[in-house]
């Protein structure tokens, strides 16, 4: 039988530090395993990933094809129903109260109900996202799911009717009739009509 006195920890999970600087005869050799100078050899340097030397790097070398989700993917905090039961029978649960207790951070695009646990009284939850099972037994808890309303998509603009003909009527007649009166002339002249004459032959009189 395991108890406090003859517990002792599964065989290769703990290994001996590896002590650096410690001389030729420390096993690592007189560099420590760092080779000799350079970029990685001093404390602190490394280098990023995919970085060769400041040449193009493969990454970008490679042509591009096809579709990636990976710009338009959305991640939603999750939260399962075990982190539910905390709150008392009745309350509202959102995204707001979730993040002043705690249980989810970060920047997200939304809130995402999971089923994982049990829930064992009715609460009120507001998210964006609701699971199938988590739905189920929320409701069989005795509480009520509510979605989140969707920020409206832009779309393209709906032209306005004009408006019906109504009792101002003779008002918009009579603006009319005095824009009219106070348009200014134009400023293009017709030109003479040319009179129409015969044109008779020389050789008759």
């Amino acid at each position: 039988m395991i108890r406090l006195h003859n517990m002792r920890p599964r065989p290769g999970s703990r290994h001996r530090v590896k002590r650096l600087g410690c001389g030729e005869s420390s096993g690592h050799g007189k560099t420590s395993g760092k080779g000799h100078k350079g970029q990685k050899a001093r404390s602190g340097g490394s280098l990023r990933l995919g970085f060769e030397g400041g040449q193009m790097p493969l990454i970008r070398r490679l042509p591009k094809r096809g579709f990636n989700n990976a710009a338009f993917h959305k991640n939603y905090a999750i939260v399962n129903l075990s982190d539910l039961s905390v709150f008392k029978e009745g309350t509202v649960v959102n995204e707001q109260l979730l993040r002043d207790s705690h249980l989810i951070r970060g920047h997200g695009a939304g809130l995402k109900i999971l089923g994982g646990g049990e829930l064992k009284h009715g609460l009120t939850v507001e998210a964006d996202k609701v699971s199938a099972s988590a739905r189920e037994k929320i409701e069989k808890a005795g509480g009520t799911v509510t979605m989140r309303e969707k920020p409206a998509a832009h779309g393209p603009r709906v032209t306005q009717e004009p408006p019906a003909a109504d009792a101002s009527e003779p008002e918009a007649k009579a603006v009319s009739k005095v824009k009219a009166a106070t348009k200014k002339p134009s400023s293009k002249k017709k030109a003479p009509a040319k009179a129409a004459s015969k044109k008779t032959s020389p050789g008759k009189s």
